[in-house]
């Protein structure tokens, strides 16, 4: 078994990067490779296998033709351009998110062996006219360039996979929170920095009301449910390849309570509340009420509770911070 982690520089790539290095094991078969592959090389993870870094340009498809070769039997599909950043530069969001996927999928039409591709799609596929809650067979909807291009993406990765030049399966992701390191160029941002930074004794600024609604994962939960999703048989996944994974749906409120049960109220008085208007109307269209009998059904999980999001994120990353 043969393992490609696009992506693999990033902070979800690297965590599934290790926890495949725990197992050892996917699809019932012994782990004989991994190779992580990034626009910047990932850091090296320690394996029981060999563990390969290398850099990869997916809006190149001669960088991806050389990255991809016949031997590759699972592929994660992680690397993205953000949604605040695709929405300002429509251009970079199209090659990395539309075309970038685009390469990968006639790679593997190029080599004909039909690997597993696990993509990470986006809750951006929905928006605007859509019912609350938003059920399995919801139609996509989205309001934004960047879940244009993930609801285009998941059209594509059904298509191939009913053609059998892939087994596709696209996961959507909820809030990911609370993710480690810094901030990055994702609108949703915030959802781990007014948790991350206080628990660190740091301030940090909540740019919504303290009411505002969100759908909340951990990593830890993310990456166990990428895993099943890799592992579920092609005939379990029926003709829609796309699924939600299920989560928490919180107010924000709700969410700071969760981190005072576990932290004490100290973190909390370091989040300072400050609306602003622009990332307000991007979170006003974002919708927080869905139904995942199908991820569910299949064996995907949400966390019990956000009060363990928030031990998750001090077991699991605050020691590598001090």
């Amino acid at each position: 078994m043969n393992i490609l982690v696009i992506g693999g520089g990033g902070f979800i790539g690297q965590k599934l990067a290790r926890e495949l290095a725990r197992r050892g094991t996917l699809r019932g078969r012994t782990i004989a490779g991994l190779l992580l592959a990034d626009i910047d090389i990932p850091a090296p993870v320690d394996a029981p296998f060999p563990v390969r870094t290398s850099t990869c340009d997916i809006a190149d498809a001669s960088s991806i033709n050389r990255l991809i070769g016949a031997d590759v039997d699972v592929i994660f599909l992680l690397a993205a351009i953000m949604s605040a950043q695709a929405e300002v530069e429509l251009d970079a969001g199209m090659q990395v998110n539309l075309f970038g996927t685009i390469n990968v999928l006639e790679r593997c039409r190029a080599l004909t062996t039909a690997p597993v591709l696990v993509f990470s799609s986006s809750l951006g596929v929905f928006g605007g006219e859509v019912p609350d809650p938003i059920e399995d067979w919801t139609a996509t909807n989205p309001q934004t360039s960047y879940g244009t291009q993930k609801a285009m993406c998941e059209l594509l990765i059904n298509d191939y996979s009913r053609r059998g030049i892939i087994d596709g399966r696209a996961l959507r992701l909820p809030s990911i929170s609370v993710r480690p390191g810094a901030p990055n160029r994702a609108a949703s941002s915030y959802l781990s920095s007014i948790f991350r930074e206080p628990l660190n004794g740091i301030e940090a600024v909540c740019p919504v009301a303290p009411e505002t609604m969100q759908y909340f994962l951990s990593p830890r939960k993310c990456i166990e449910n990428l895993l099943i999703g890799a592992e579920l048989a092609a005939a379990a996944l029926g003709m829609n390849r796309c699924m939600t994974m299920p989560g928490l749906t919180l107010s924000i409120r709700q969410a700071v309570a969760a981190m005072t049960e576990v932290a004490g109220p100290e973190p909390a008085r370091l989040i300072r509340w400050e609306p602003q208007a622009e990332i307000q109307q991007m979170v006003a269209g974002w919708r927080f009420d869905y139904v995942t009998a199908k991820a569910e059904r299949l064996g995907l999980g949400r966390d019990a509770s956000f009060a363990d999001n928030i031990r998750y994120y001090i077991d699991d990353d605050m020691p590598a911070l001090r």
